[in-house]
């Protein structure tokens, strides 16, 4: 007989999860199993928050899956959940914060393969940055987008 999975624990495997990718992606040395693992963890991580989570939490979970596939290189899905990020922070009107996250996305998976609509999704990316009132958020996704391929974005 199985034990049922409470929200508070489904809370909790989201959000560690999350941080054991976020760990992962930052190694500069992975080994198969750990980009497996990196896999597995954001997808679980977004399933868990799917279950008990807010369309914040579900728009962070579809962004931490794209950047884990642009870290790995793989254009195909990461742009896939990078639209999918998208779509769930314009649905639910979520601030610029996430809807600038969303248009980095799209423009890293894209960066991938030198698509010429990369500068697009950085220049919406930085239209939504410059409406961030927190200026710690605007500083963090700003950093963020001086690291996708600018190559790419011309």
């Amino acid at each position: 007989m199985s034990t049922p999975i409470t929200p508070e624990i489904h809370r909790r495997l989201a959000v560690d999860l999350f941080n054991q990718t976020w760990t992962l992606m930052e190694k500069p040395d992975r080994t198969a199993a750990e980009r497996d693992a990196m896999i597995h963890g954001a997808h679980a991580s977004c399933h868990h928050w799917s279950l008990v989570g807010n369309a914040t939490n579900l728009s962070i979970g579809e962004w931490q899956i794209s950047r884990v596939y642009a870290v790995l290189k793989r254009p195909e899905p990461a742009l896939y959940h990078a639209h999918r990020c998208l779509e769930i922070s314009e649905q639910n009107k979520l601030p610029p914060f996430n809807l600038g996250y969303a248009h980095e996305a799209i423009a890293r998976a894209l960066s991938l393969t030198n698509h010429p609509h990369t500068a697009k999704h950085l220049e919406q990316a930085k239209q939504h940055a410059a409406a961030i009132t927190d200026p710690e958020d605007q500083k963090v996704l700003l950093t963020d987008l001086e690291t996708i391929p600018q190559s790419a974005a011309s």
